[in-house]
């Protein structure tokens, strides 16, 4: 199940709008991450689909963004990738590249970040690279039986 966490108390038509990377326009961004149990059937791509649909967000995955930079050979892509076959993580400033380039592509104001930040570290640095706080975060977790019986659920026809 998802929860709602460190949801800042905002009132409508104050919100204090300061220059960000995408200038002066109000930018809203939620973070969307799942602890250890909430794997395939946690809800979570169901939920985001939701949000896109019915209030207009935009969802970016920092793992997309992450296998579509090295999908493109480029020499950030090469660095990724063998980050990630050597086993180490990639470090948080390339991620945020990566997401500050699609926000700024999209033309949107509403983000969904799904799988970032994975740490303090990440989420200030995020905070301090976009000047852009979020206004929550959605945390998945759902049980493995529960899982089970979703991802079974998702074969029956009807």
């Amino acid at each position: 199940m998802g929860s709602v966490v460190d949801a800042p108390t905002v009132v409508a038509g104050q919100e204090e709008v300061t220059d960000n990377m995408l200038g002066d326009k109000k930018v809203t961004v939620v973070f969307v991450l799942k602890i250890y149990t909430g794997g395939p059937g946690s809800g979570k791509g169901t939920q985001c689909a939701n949000i896109v649909e019915h209030f207009g967000f935009i969802h970016l995955s920092a793992g997309d963004l992450l296998r579509a930079e090295i999908k493109s050979g480029s020499e950030n892509g090469t660095m990724i990738e063998n980050m990630i076959k050597e086993g180490k993580i990639v470090p948080s400033e390339v991620t945020i590249k990566l997401l500050q380039e699609a926000m700024i592509k999209s033309g949107n104001d509403k983000f969904l970040i799904d799988g970032f930040p994975r740490n303090e570290e990440n989420r200030a640095a995020f905070e301090n690279v976009t000047k852009i706080t979020p206004v929550f975060v959605l945390f998945f977790d759902c049980s493995e039986e529960e899982m089970e019986r979703r991802l079974l659920g998702r074969n029956q026809v009807f």
